[in-house]
């Protein structure tokens, strides 16, 4: 019977695909733990090769090209699964798969943060796809190159002289992917600022990897079988899907589920992926953190932004488990355990992935995106029956010694605030504004002395975007958000007219480059509701910044012009934690 038009485009919504839930290492009863995930429908090439991603599997190590997969475009009918009933000895050593696991998961990631954003991303660089190489080169390595429009997945062999490979977790290719579309969304973010920002490009896609496993239920009950302490009483089946009652506590989630599955992810490639989640679960709160000289490295920064986030979701699952209910004394449901588990990963994602647009565009640090995160999920939920949620993540930073950098809201503590005055709207078309970056800057120029912006400096409107978001009374509400740096080129000698400090030992004649910038939300009537920025002539900021820059050798001239993310991810491959001098 031929099926009508509605009924293939309903089916080719998505296509159902088997990956691999965490990593090889993790099994239950005796089989590696996967997952079957839906993916967003998209008419492939062998490859597969969709409309975003291209997944190109050449091995520059062996000058091999492998052979792609074809998962089918979906015309007869709804792609079948090629890999559903194969065996893990299938799905270690066929090449196929490998393509499949990078190319569902990246699908996964993509269609998570346009979903959140409710738009189309760009990629950071001017092509429709992200190329994903599953076995680039035989190396413990994995990263995003942005010169190469690329993710590039290493492999190796272990102690055993099995091969070990990179694009075969779940996290780690969740977190590459991650960087590529942060660095669509802010290019600025990569250009040499302070460790915060550093830190952050790393922790936000470890907050994407961590939490788009946990929003995987399978995962989360597996973490929950592995974890518990107490057995349930006995009598079949039925009794076996029950849980202690101790899961109601922060300090055992963390302990149990965080760690459990911290543990369970194969040693081999803790080079690859770094020790962000064994690390960053089992550091306590403490608020002097930035007195350890460890944690100015990046990555080790970057491990106190994870904690902050894995502490936030303890907190919130706990929370959440409260009203659950016991099933017998003393013990709960674990697949609802579970299943509240997933959804608090989940609704986190949303909140971390939706707070980029709420982020200054250069100079990001943790207070900036504390009250990004807080401004994002208000914007979500502003009723206030989810203001205590807000303040389980307003505790769960604080514990950490992070406050909000906006301490001016009227509203609730740590959201950003709009404008200090009202803006000349004059001569200003709202219809356009939403979509061209001339009239974004008319904006701008129109108001210059009210937002700030330094004269003579050059100013260039980074992106104009939609925002879409549900109001409280259900409908769709349709907001801009515009970016723009502006920067100013001098010489070491010159800093002082602006009252920045000139790090000692810098010749007069070195040449400097200040930046600053802003991102303007507008609501549906064309209103400036938020107005977040870090000034260009902030001399405190700036002398900060040029300080931290010239300890770590930024300005030296043989620093190599490479991928930063590519050389972190190569010094932590090798375990380089004594490495200071940032790679831009």
């Amino acid at each position: 019977m031929t099926r009508s038009g509605s009924e293939l485009m309903t089916a080719q919504r998505r296509r159902l695909l088997t990956i691999i839930a965490q990593d090889p290492s993790i099994r239950v009863n005796g089989r590696i733990l996967r997952a079957i995930v839906p993916v967003p429908y998209d008419a492939t090439e062998p490859g597969p090769w969709g409309e975003r991603i291209h997944v190109l599997d050449y091995d520059a190590t062996s000058n091999t090209l492998y052979a792609p997969l074809d998962i089918g475009d979906g015309v007869n009918g709804s792609p079948v699964d090629p890999f559903l009933d194969a065996t893990d000895t299938e799905l270690l050593n066929s090449p196929q798969f490998h393509q499949q696991q990078v190319y569902a998961v990246a699908s996964r990631t993509l269609a998570r943060f346009e979903a959140a954003l409710g738009r189309r991303l760009p990629w950071g660089f001017n092509s429709p796809h992200l190329k994903l190489c599953p076995h680039a080169f035989a190396e413990p390595n994995a990263f995003y190159a942005r010169e190469h429009e690329a993710v590039l997945f290493g492999y190796f062999r272990n102690g055993q002289g099995r091969p070990v490979l990179s694009s075969l977790a779940h996290d780690v290719v969740a977190h590459e992917v991650s960087h590529a579309l942060l660095d669509g969304l802010r290019p600025g973010l990569l250009m040499p600022s302070s460790p915060d920002q550093a830190a952050f490009h790393e922790a936000f896609a470890d907050f994407i990897a961590i939490f788009s496993v946990f929003a995987l239920q399978e995962v989360v009950e597996a973490m929950l079988m592995l974890g518990t302490t107490k057995k349930a009483p006995r009598g079949g089946k039925k009794q076996n899907r029950l849980l202690s009652n101790e899961v109601l506590d922060p300090t055992w989630l963390r302990d149990s589920a965080l760690l459990g599955l911290a543990k369970q992810m194969g040693q081999e490639l803790s080079g690859i992926r770094g020790e962000a989640l064994r690390h960053s679960a089992t550091l306590s709160p403490n608020k002097k953190w930035r007195d350890d000289p460890d944690f100015s490295e990046p990555h080790r920064r970057g491990e106190i932004l994870v904690a902050c986030g894995l502490h936030t979701f303890t907190l919130l699952w706990s929370h959440r488990l409260q009203t659950l209910g016991e099933v017998q004394p003393g013990f709960l449901d674990r697949s609802r355990v579970a299943e509240d588990g997933a959804a608090v990963a989940d609704s986190l994602l949303t909140s971390i992935i939706r707070c980029i647009d709420y982020l200054p565009p250069v100079h990001v640090g943790f207070s900036d995106v504390l009250s990004a995160l807080l401004t994002s999920h208000y914007e979500l939920f502003p009723g206030e029956q989810m203001r205590p949620l807000r303040d389980i993540v307003r505790k769960a930073f604080a514990d950490f010694g992070i406050k909000p950098a906006s301490t001016q809201s009227s509203v609730e503590p740590g959201l950003w605030c709009g404008p200090s005055a009202h803006p000349d709207y004059r001569e200003v078309h709202f219809s356009v504004l939403q979509y061209d970056e001339t009239e974004a800057f008319r904006f701008l120029w129109r108001n210059r002395t009210l937002l700030a912006l330094a004269q003579g400096a050059y100013t260039n409107i980074e992106s104009v975007r939609p925002c879409l978001r549900r109001g409280e009374d259900g409908f769709i509400l349709r907001e801009t958000v515009i970016s723009f740096t502006q920067q100013i080129k001098l010489e070491a000698s010159e800093l002082g007219q602006f009252s920045i400090a000139r790090p000692t030992g810098m010749p007069d004649e070195m040449p400097v480059t200040l930046f600053g910038g802003g991102t303007l939300i507008f609501d549906e009537r064309g209103e400036l509701k938020y107005y977040i920025h870090n000034r260009l002539l902030s001399a405190n900021r700036q002398s900060e910044r040029l300080q931290y820059l010239w300890n770590v050798g930024a300005f030296d001239p043989g620093v190599r012009a490479r991928s930063s993310i590519a050389a972190m991810h190569r010094d932590r491959a090798i375990d380089r934690s004594e490495f200071q001098a940032e790679r831009w």
